[in-house]
């Protein structure tokens, strides 16, 4: 997941960077409002987090801004403001959630995660004429409902959630198996191979790609 922090604070900035690259996460930074508006208009995040005393455009600004375009992604303000009448105004703004300086980097870790998982339950994925409705928990091809194990819809949608990027198998086994140990990585090829069987993938539908001795990619 993409996370996008908008934070005049270098020493904030290091500690949520290194933290949350700890955690797993791929992290872009932007030190006012101004490049944190030219980022959202140029790339795709998963959640924003932000600051609301920041130079150029403040963060209340700059949250309107964002919402005008994208309603989706998660924003969470940073701030010492904390009175009421601040926070309703935040949350009138379109932020999700809001975090008071000074914060606990665990508590932030554990909000990141909740609005993650309210965000994958409410979206549908797609890859070429593959839906996965994830309220329903469902996976459409060509409007035709094709039958999949639990295991297998978690692997298909963390593909697809990963599109056009390179998954390891050791990323698989720690993100959807939840392994973090030495494991045989040969159980993702097996079941791999259902999903494609039962896909019926014809050579015209190449979305999902082997990367010999590495993993898999999915594309469009």
């Amino acid at each position: 997941m993409h996370i996008l922090i908008v934070e005049d604070e270098l020493g904030i900035v290091q500690f949520l960077k290194q933290g949350l690259q700890e955690e797993g996460y791929q992290i872009t930074t932007a030190s006012d409002g101004s490049k944190g508006f030219e980022l959202i208009q140029s790339q795709k995040f998963d959640l924003i987090l932000l600051d609301w005393m920041i130079p150029k455009i403040n963060g209340l600004d700059l949250c309107k801004a964002i919402r005008i375009k994208d309603q989706q992604t998660p924003i969470i303000f940073l701030t010492a403001k904390d009175t009421v009448q601040e926070t309703i105004e935040g949350l009138k703004a379109g932020a999700n959630d809001y975090i008071k300086k000074p914060f606990s980097f665990e508590e932030l870790v554990e909000r990141i995660k909740v609005h993650f998982r309210n965000k994958k339950q409410t979206e549908n994925l797609t890859l070429g004429n593959i839906t996965m409705d994830l309220t329903r928990h469902i996976v459409l091809k060509d409007e035709e409902e094709i039958a999949m194990t639990q295991r297998e819809f978690e692997l298909l949608a963390y593909l697809i959630e990963h599109k056009g990027k390179v998954c390891t198998r050791n990323q698989i086994l720690r993100d959807v198996w939840e392994i973090n140990f030495e494991y045989d990585t040969g159980v993702i090829d097996v079941f791999m191979n259902a999903i494609r069987k039962k896909l019926n993938l014809k050579i015209e539908e190449d979305y999902i790609k082997t990367i010999r001795g590495i993993g898999y990619i999915a594309n469009d």
